[in-house]
């Protein structure tokens, strides 16, 4: 049974909220006890001035040197979501605090150009985002992505995008031109097609189909798209691969990458919470099999292994991939950014300053 068998909160990933690990205060993880109806509905949006906004990336799990994020906590709310944690380090629960308490950094696009003016920046890669989607539905309102983007074209400064939203449409025409000098690429994150698995995984993200239809757009456009399968979770959404790489490739994609799920810190707890007023009738099973993945746990840390699992379980779905790709995506295209587009730009810039 559940910790609080009451009714699921429409609309949430999170089910109750966690104690802050860093709190010295104990109180009740049950957030009908001390939310009301109209809270829940809303959420609640605080505008911060950060300090630094370039975060270097030292995994070797993550391709990209470096990461930027405009916005702490999403709206999406997929329970599953490995940056949770970090709310705690802002005061905030990693449950619904996470997916209600959005925080703002209006300087972002100040940061940025101000970290590609200086003499030491090298005109690196940079991903949008590490931590949230840069494309929660609050971007809608605060436009500082598409702010970011220009800045990036300005410079000549190459980027990365993630996100499980299609309002990055909206900014098709700044990422045209971007991709006229090789200077960006676009990673979807889409784990299944399968809508109802969707709707209570991440409840307020862009729906599958729409996702497959911006991955059609940006191929069309000949903008370099990826597909990021994440995570697979097993007893859900892993019996759907060979139909998720099919609808990927016809929709254009240049490739597809798969993660598997871990449920590190708080997440443990809110995700079995989750799943057992989700899926109560296999919610032992599903949590079986992802120790199995991870050697008994249900968390991960090591590098190499917590994005891709070990043990039977783990290579069986590789060979889905391998097989699906075989079938769907046997010639997947890689890409490489302009790293001297930024250089080309800067040199007549620098001369102002001799």
């Amino acid at each position: 049974m559940p910790k609080y068998p009451l009714k699921v909160l429409k609309g949430r990933g999170a089910q109750i909220n966690p104690q802050n690990r860093f709190e010295s205060l104990i109180r009740d993880t049950d957030p009908n006890i001390f939310l009301d109806e109209d809270f829940k509905a809303k959420n609640q949006f605080i505008e911060i001035k950060a300090k630094s906004i370039i975060n270097k990336v030292d995994s070797p799990d993550v391709p990209m040197e470096y990461s930027m994020n405009p916005y702490q906590g999403c709206e999406h709310g997929c329970i599953y979501c490995y940056a949770r944690s970090t709310h705690n380090y802002w005061g905030y629960s990693s449950g619904l605090d996470f997916e209600s308490k959005i925080m703002v950094k209006t300087n972002a696009p100040e940061l940025l150009e101000k970290k590609l003016k200086s003499r030491q920046w090298q005109g690196s890669p940079i991903m949008l985002s590490g931590n949230t989607d840069c494309y929660q539905p609050v971007e809608k309102k605060y436009k500082i992505t598409r702010s970011l983007l220009e800045i990036f074209n300005r410079y000549g400064n190459p980027v990365g995008l993630i996100t499980k939203n299609d309002l990055l449409l909206r900014d098709l025409d700044i990422l045209k031109k971007l991709n006229e000098h090789n200077l960006v690429s676009v990673a979807v994150s889409i784990n299944s097609i399968y809508e109802d698995i969707r709707l209570k995984l991440e409840p307020r993200t862009a729906s599958y189909k729409k996702r497959l239809d911006m991955v059609k757009t940006l191929s069309n456009e000949g903008i370099p798209v990826v597909v990021l399968a994440a995570p697979i979770i097993p007893g859900l959404n892993d019996h759907g691969i060979m139909d998720l790489v099919k609808a990927v490739a016809e929709a254009g994609a240049r490739d597809i990458n798969h993660i598997i799920v871990r449920l590190n810190g708080d997440i443990a707890e809110l995700f079995e919470d989750w799943l057992i007023k989700s899926y109560p009738d296999r919610s032992n099973k599903i949590l079986n099999q992802i120790r199995s993945l991870h050697k008994g746990q249900l968390s991960d840390s090591e590098f190499k292994h917590r994005m891709r699992g070990s043990g039977q379980y783990a290579d069986m779905i590789k060979q889905q991939f391998v097989v699906a790709k075989n079938r769907y995506l046997p010639k997947p295209q890689s890409f490489e950014y302009n790293r001297e587009r930024f250089n080309q730009l800067r040199k007549p810039q620098l001369r102002l300053f001799d």
